[in-house]
């Protein structure tokens, strides 16, 4: 995936950061895949990172696995549950590396000023913070556009996550008891062109050869035959939009 996935990246010219994770701590199933762990999935993203010459970003979820993660990874991301936890994100800004905090679906945009703030405090100015939808209801979540503009108040790059945020957590029910998370994947496009037309600095998305089979976030995985087209049209879109620069409202009155 990382090689496929580092092929069409190079091709249309973009730069490339590769996203895994070695324990999905938060599935929403005890019966959900989980990963290999942290020792044989930092092994793995080390092989990656070394045969494909890629940065890596993987996701903490306690402080103690802070430092061994910085050895490893380029980008800590903390994930969106976590995004207030104060130990955690000075533990990540400890490392030095560049710390991607995920908005929480439960909080407002102007929480991630003060989550990026703890780690600038920490000693770390390499902070970068991400939306990832926020919840409407139970099991849907929406992506507010506003919330493009407004985290830019944080003063760092913003992401848009456009394939998390079309999750409808613990929305689907399992065979056998239980429910997981389903998804609107065929938004992914829309969610991206408006994060791109709006001006972020970043995209991120799950991508997957074979969606249907995935085991995790199948529902929300985009495919990598598609990959390459999607990229070309974001592309296209940032060429021409004037999103990343505030526009001078004129509210004198107006005369012919």
């Amino acid at each position: 995936m990382a090689k496929h996935i580092k092929d069409i990246a190079t091709k249309v010219g973009l730069p490339l950061v590769f996203k895994s994770s070695f324990d999905k701590a938060n599935r929403t199933s005890s019966k959900s895949f989980r990963g290999p762990g942290m020792a044989e999935g930092l092994k793995i993203l080390e092989k990656v990172k070394v045969a494909y010459d890629l940065p890596i970003v993987t996701d903490v979820h306690e402080s103690s696995q802070c430092e061994a993660v910085g050895k490893v990874a380029d980008i800590i991301q903390i994930p969106a549950f976590l995004c207030r936890q104060t130990d955690l994100l000075v533990a990540a800004a400890q490392t030095g590396k560049i710390i991607n905090i995920k908005k929480g679906q439960f909080c407002a945009p102007s929480v991630m000023e003060n989550s990026a703030e703890k780690i600038r405090l920490a000693g770390n100015p390499n902070v970068m913070v991400c939306e990832r939808g926020t919840m409407f209801g139970y099991n849907d979540l929406i992506v507010d556009p506003r919330n493009f503009e407004w985290m830019r108040e944080a003063n760092c790059p913003v992401v848009a996550d456009i394939t998390h945020s079309l999750q409808q957590p613990a929305g689907k029910k399992l065979d056998g008891g239980g429910v997981a998370s389903g998804g609107l994947r065929e938004l992914i496009p829309c969610i991206a062109r408006t994060a791109v037309a709006v001006g972020v600095d970043g995209i991120f998305m799950e991508v997957h050869d074979d969606p249907l089979s995935a085991p995790v976030d199948g529902p929300t995985q985009w495919p990598l035959r598609d990959l390459e087209e999607l990229l070309e049209e974001l592309i296209a879109i940032a060429r021409v939009t004037k999103g990343k620069q505030r526009f001078q409202i004129d509210l004198t009155p107006y005369h012919d």
